[in-house]
């Protein structure tokens, strides 16, 4: 069934606004009616329309916006939409064998309260889920790395690594161990510079990054946040110089170094 006319924008519960969008997206897909973009895409192309919509979703909560959040949440969902639907046309599984798969999963993943066992805090839910999901693959896998997706970010990929391996005692006992370890990354680093291996520096800058994730999971922080907030605080301060600069002469080569740190400092005051 297809639309025939503009849909009005009504409050619907739950189940009828997914039957709505369920149907835009069967709209959108007919190869007669459809929209002729929407026909053409595929799942390798929508991919990364997906990743995509799950940072605008990360970019809103950062910015403490709910109203975008809201929008942005249904940008993701009509993403779930969108794959299941494609997925259907192939004869694959529907939108609905999605929705059952999530709930079976959840409830089988929460003994502790969808069942009778215990579980005394969150590290030990934790736990709990690696060895549930590990037993739901059937087969045991050949490392406990095994599982970790390729493809996402290197910040993240990092912090998964560090806490597998941490789950088999490859770890220090405390964060101190993990800073002595950026520290000799470091020296590693400066020691790669020094002889001008190209190679070598990249090698070493890896190893120091993935030391300061280690770090920062002894820290219990997240490094993508971390990093996040820093590029926020160095884009308001940047902006805030180009700014003082533009308001002065706007000639950026009448600044030199310790002029330039001057206004930085100044921009840091005024934007902290």
């Amino acid at each position: 069934m297809f639309l025939q006319k503009p849909i009005l924008m009504k409050k619907h519960t739950y189940k009828e606004g997914i039957s709505k969008l369920l149907e835009i997206m069967t709209a959108l897909r007919d190869p007669d009616r459809g929209c002729s973009w929407d026909q053409e895409q595929t799942f390798a192309t929508i991919g990364s329309y997906t990743i995509e919509e799950a940072y605008e979703v990360v970019d809103a909560i950062a910015r403490e916006d709910m109203e975008d959040l809201k929008d942005e949440l249904g940008d993701l969902l009509l993403q779930v939409v969108y794959h299941s639907h494609m997925a259907e046309e192939e004869g694959f599984f529907a939108f609905s064998d999605v929705i059952e798969a999530i709930c079976t999963k959840m409830i089988r993943r929460h003994p502790h309260v969808f069942g009778n066992e215990q579980v005394d805090d969150a590290k030990s839910q934790t736990e709990a889920w690696e060895t549930l999901k590990a037993a739901e693959k059937g087969v045991l896998p050949d490392s406990v790395l095994d599982g970790v997706p390729l493809a996402l970010p290197a910040l993240t990929r990092s912090m998964k690594l560090g806490r597998r391996a941490a789950r088999v005692g490859f770890d220090w006992p405390d964060w101190g161990g993990a800073r002595d370890k950026v520290d000799e990354e470091l020296e590693e680093l400066n020691a790669a510079v020094h002889s001008a291996d190209y190679e070598a520096i990249v090698a070493e800058m890896g190893d120091t990054l993935f030391s300061l994730v280690n770090l920062c999971r002894h820290l219990n922080v997240e490094p993508e946040a971390c990093l996040r907030s820093a590029n926020d605080r160095f884009e308001k301060r940047f902006r805030n110089v180009e700014r003082n600069v533009k308001n002065a002469d706007g000639d950026w080569v009448h600044y030199s170094t310790d002029a330039l740190e001057g206004l930085w400092h100044k921009a840091k005051e005024e934007t902290d």
